[in-house]
């Protein structure tokens, strides 16, 4: 059976329920869905969808760096959105952080999501 660890950050917001950031097993890395919530202060950034998009990906990153894992190493992430309106917003910004390597990726529309988020994204990382 593959080693298992829990990934716990500070640089994340902590998990609002029963679940880890993130796990690793052997040499892939599953973060949870990520909103736009600051760590500090553990609310939802104001201003919208790209704000918020920003603040997911900060969060979903700081939970990649404290696995051990780099940028690169995402390689598949899905994206959860209230309003598939935003689609290009969040693309926009997106692009911004994923720069020369595209995870795979699948997008939906959701009903809701927590905290009256705009923006959830999850994400799997490989290494070697």
């Amino acid at each position: 059976m593959p080693f298992r660890r829990s990934i716990t950050t500070e640089t994340a917001p902590r998990p609002v329920g029963p679940y880890s950031q993130g796990v690793v097993v052997g040499n892939t890395l599953f973060v949870s869905g990520q909103i736009g919530m600051e760590p500090s202060t553990h609310h939802l950034v104001g201003g919208g969808v790209v704000p918020e998009t920003e603040q997911v990906l900060e969060n979903v990153l700081a939970i990649v760096h404290a696995a051990g894992f780099a940028r690169a190493d995402v390689v598949k992430t899905t994206v959860y959105l209230t309003d598939l309106a935003d689609f290009a917003s969040v693309n926009d910004v997106y692009r911004r952080y994923f720069t020369d390597t595209h995870p795979a990726r699948a997008t939906v529309q959701v009903a809701a999501l927590p905290g009256g988020a705009r923006v959830e994204i999850e994400a799997v990382a490989v290494r070697g």
